[in-house]
């Protein structure tokens, strides 16, 4: 699915008294869902990871830009580490520009070092957490400005 259809399919939400739509194929799940209170309809887009990889959540922000970013979570709970080591510079820091596969960061579980990567080219221009806070499964960890 394009960014395009899911413009499409925000278009049909906003100009009907359709409220939801829900659509998955392929691991791809997507949700749109209009609330009472507001005029703009919000888009959800979730990969469903398997085993080992990690959980992307990619949200439409209706900013003045139109910009769409893509947000990634933490795969697992744990503790999250911006660099490998205390005395090593972060991975990445903020305005980087970053490669799909590279390194974000790290995140602890079980004394286990799970290195989370990033599925985009883009630049970061979000981080969530400080160096060495508690996250959650599915938490935020990321913005990138896909390139």
């Amino acid at each position: 699915m394009e960014i395009n259809d899911i413009r499409e399919l925000i278009e049909l939400i906003k100009e009907t008294d359709i409220t939801e739509i829900q659509y998955e194929k392929d691991g791809l799940k997507i949700s749109l869902k209009r609330e009472s209170t507001a005029t703009a309809a919000t888009a959800s887009i979730a990969s469903v990871p398997k085993a080992g990889e990690l959980a992307v959540d990619t949200e439409k922000a209706e900013d003045k830009e139109s910009t769409c970013y893509i947000t990634v979570k933490s795969p697992i709970v744990g503790t999250f580490y911006r660099s490998s080591t205390p005395d090593a510079t972060p991975l990445v820091e903020l305005g980087d520009t970053v490669r799909k596969g590279q390194a974000l960061c790290i995140v602890e579980a079980m004394k286990l070092m799970n290195e989370i990567e990033s599925d985009v080219n883009g630049i970061i221009v979000k981080i969530f957490h400080e160096n060495g806070t508690a996250v959650e499964y599915g938490e935020p960890l990321f913005q990138i400005n896909p390139l």
